[in-house]
């Protein structure tokens, strides 16, 4: 069991978009685009995360681990699809991200795949352990954005879309949920001592910049390619801050911060966020309301 104590389960949620356009927060496409990127990464870089995570659940000796591992992989592979349902919604509305995800794609699947890139002389094991600490890093940087759009009160008083808003607090509170699993699951398969922890610096430093770049990217692409927009405005550091200051955002802070805190060799994620809240969320959320009245509804037929 994760250091949080907490049964993980998957919740098979489902988001009507008919009624959501295409700048769900009105006349915000900037931070509507710098949060949409997260739909441009997020369908193929969890089906990596189950991926990566399957393949080292043989190895897992601890029965409580071995199913925080199961529910994680379960909810993963659900945001994933969630995300991905997105995805057809922005290209409904002309907005087409397949020049973007293909780039994805190959980023997940050939350079971070079942075997090392270009022939490196890397052992099966730990190229294993590498991408877990990598999975482990990228959860990190979740569970902090899961906590901030649970109290992201801007987002609210913007009149943000409400669908969208579900998806990403049902979302955020899992990933506070599960918020230690991928690090558990990384120091338990991970080896001892300071190659552990040495790789899972490595880890760090190849996940923080990557990320980083991806998101600037992604953020650029969506809003070059707006149909709405039709050239007219850019991504820029400008606009990004201007929509932080409104609450739209996470500060740069709060996402930097999380990084030396994650390279402590005394850290552990149970105490990013706050659980209780994740879970207030998911017990009021009308996705995952919904979901646990289907399940009721299944089991009562």
């Amino acid at each position: 069991m994760s250091g949080d104590q907490h049964a993980i389960v998957p919740r098979r949620v489902s988001f009507d978009w008919e009624n959501t356009p295409l700048h769900w927060i009105p006349d915000e496409p900037v931070a509507t685009h710098v949060i949409n990127v997260l739909h441009l990464l997020l369908p193929t870089g969890e089906r990596w995360f189950v991926k990566v995570l399957k393949e080292a659940l043989p190895l897992v000796r601890d029965p409580g681990l071995r199913k925080d591992v199961k529910g994680f992989m379960g909810q993963e592979a659900t945001h994933s699809v969630q995300h991905a349902y997105v995805l057809d919604h922005l290209a409904a509305q002309r907005l087409d991200t397949t020049a973007f995800t293909r780039y994805v794609d190959f980023l997940f699947e050939r350079l971070l795949g079942d075997e090392p890139p270009l022939g490196m002389p890397v052992p099966a094991r730990e190229w294993l352990r590498f991408r877990l600490s990598m999975v482990a890093a990228i959860e990190q940087f979740t569970a902090v954005l899961g906590d901030w759009v649970l109290t992201a009160d801007g987002l609210d008083l913007a009149d943000a879309d409400e669908v969208m808003l579900d998806l990403l607090r049902w979302h955020g509170a899992e990933e506070v949920e599960h918020r230690s699993v991928a690090f558990d699951l990384y120091q338990h398969c991970g080896g001892e001592g300071v190659p552990r922890y040495a790789r899972r610096i490595a880890g760090m430093a190849v996940t923080a910049p990557m990320m980083l770049y991806m998101w600037v990217w992604g953020a650029a692409y969506l809003i070059r390619h707006d149909p709405q927009l039709a050239g007219r405005l850019r991504y820029s550091l400008a606009g990004h801050d201007k929509a932080v200051r409104k609450g739209l955002l996470p500060t740069w802070k709060e996402l930097g911060a999380a990084i030396p805190r994650y390279l402590r060799r005394s850290y552990h994620p149970s105490k990013e966020g706050s659980l209780l809240r994740a879970l207030e969320y998911l017990a009021q959320s009308p996705a995952a309301r919904s979901a646990v009245g289907a399940i009721g509804r299944a089991a009562a037929s």
